[in-house]
C-alpha cells in the first residue's frame, strides 16, 4: 500500500509496522533514512528563529494562509492509496484540513486516517487504527504490547509512592510566551512517580501566566519546546533563566531543572512516549532510576555552562 505521512510521529508509527511510506513531511528524521523520502510539506515559519519570533510567525501565518504548505504536484505523482495526517494541532504539524484541500486538487482519491490523540492511550490505538489500514494487524498487537510492558515497567516501580514523596513537576512546552505541557504529559509524569498539577490528563497545551508558574513552585522542571533540540532549548535559556522568580523555583534552588529534547521525544505522539517515560521517570524519581541518556535529556545547568 502506498502510504503518505504528514507528520513525524506518523511516519514513526508507520515505520514501527514495518511499512515505508512514499512520501512524509519535512519534519520528518526518525528512523534513519525517511529524511531522504519525499517531502510533500513545507513551513511558512522560521524554526530557526528565537521562541518569541518564531510565536509571532506562526501567529500570522495562522491569520494567512497557514503555517504549512502541501505541495500538490507532488503529492499527485506519489500516487498514494492512504494519507496518514493529524487533528490535533494545526501549529504543530499539517492537519486534515489541509490535506483535505490539497486532495481536491489532485486526481488521486486516497482514504485519510486522522490521528488526534491527546493520552498515551490514544497513541497506542492509532498504532491499531494504521496496522488495520496497512494490512499489518498483528505486527501492530506486538508493538503496542512491546511498549505496554515498558510502560508497566516503569509504572510498576512508582505505584506505590506516597503522595507526600511525589515531586510537583512542571514540564514547559514553549518559554515565550510560556506553555504548560498537555494532552498525555500529566499521565507520563504520574506514571514516572510525580504529581502534575497545572493540566488535567488530556488537556491541551497552552500559555500560561508567570505568576501562575511561580505560585505553583514546581519541585521539578522539565524545559521541552516543542520543535526544539537540546541545542536550540539552550539558545533559548534566557526566556526562562532571565524571568523574575526564576531563581525562587523550588526546582531552581534544588537543582531539578532538566532540558529535553522536546522535538523528537515529549511533544511527539508516538512510539517515542515511552521513550519519554523512561527518561522522565529518574529526573521525577532518581533514587529509583538510572540517569537518561544524555542525548535524551540533561541538567539545565550542564546547558547553562555551554551558553
Amino acid at each position: 500500500m502506498r502510504t503518505v505521512t504528514t507528520l513525524p510521529s506518523a511516519t514513526e508509527l508507520v515505520a514501527a509496522l514495518g511499512v515505508e511510506p512514499v512520501g512524509v513531511s519535512h519534519e520528518c528524521d526518525h528512523p534513519p533514512g525517511v529524511e531522504e523520502l519525499p517531502a510533500i510539506t513545507r513551513s511558512r515559519v522560521d524554526a530557526t528563529a528565537s521562541s518569541a519570533e518564531i510565536d509571532r510567525q506562526v501567529l500570522e501565518a495562522v491569520s494567512g494562509d497557514g503555517v504549512y504548505a502541501v505541495d500538490t504536484p507532488l503529492l499527485e505523482r506519489l500516487e498514494p492509496d492512504l494519507v496518514v495526517t493529524q487533528g490535533v494541532c494545526d501549529v504543530c504539524a499539517v492537519d486534515e484540513v489541509a490535506i483535505e484541500h490539497a486532495l481536491e486538487e489532485v486526481d488521486a482519491d486516497p482514504r485519510v486516517l486522522t490521528t488526534d490523540p491527546h493520552a498515551v492511550s490514544d497513541v497506542l490505538d492509532d498504532l491499531e487504527r494504521i496496522g488495520r489500514a496497512v494490512g499489518r494487524e498483528e505486527r501492530a498487537r506486538e508493538v503496542r504490547g512491546g511498549l505496554e510492558a515498558r510502560i508497566d515497567a516503569v509504572h510498576g516501580r512508582t505505584t506505590g509512592i506516597d503522595s507526600a514523596k511525589r515531586p510537583r513537576v512542571a514540564i514547559l512546552d514553549w518559554t515565550d510566551p510560556v506553555m504548560v505541557a498537555g494532552h498525555w504529559t500529566a499521565e507520563l509524569v504520574a506514571w514516572a512517580g510525580g504529581e502534575y498539577g497545572l493540566a488535567d490528563p488530556g488537556e491541551r497545551s497552552r500559555p500560561r501566566e508567570w505568576a501562575e508558574i511561580r505560585a505553583y513552585d514546581p519541585e521539578v522542571v522539565v524545559v521541552a519546546p516543542c520543535g526544539f533540540g537540546l541545542e536550540q532549548t539552550r539558545e533559548n535559556l534566557t526566556d526562562l533563566t532571565g524571568r523574575e522568580g526564576w531563581s525562587d523555583l523550588a526546582a531552581v534552588r534544588e537543582g531539578r531543572v532538566w532540558a529535553m529534547d522536546g522535538h523528537h521525544y515529549l511533544n511527539r505522539p508516538g512510539p517515542r512516549l515511552v521513550d519519554t517515560l523512561e527518561a522522565l521517570a529518574p529526573i521525577v524519581q532518581p533514587d529509583r532510576f538510572a540517569a537518561p541518556p544524555a542525548e535524551l535529556a540533561v541538567p539545565l545547568a550542564a546547558l547553562e555552562v555551554d551558553a
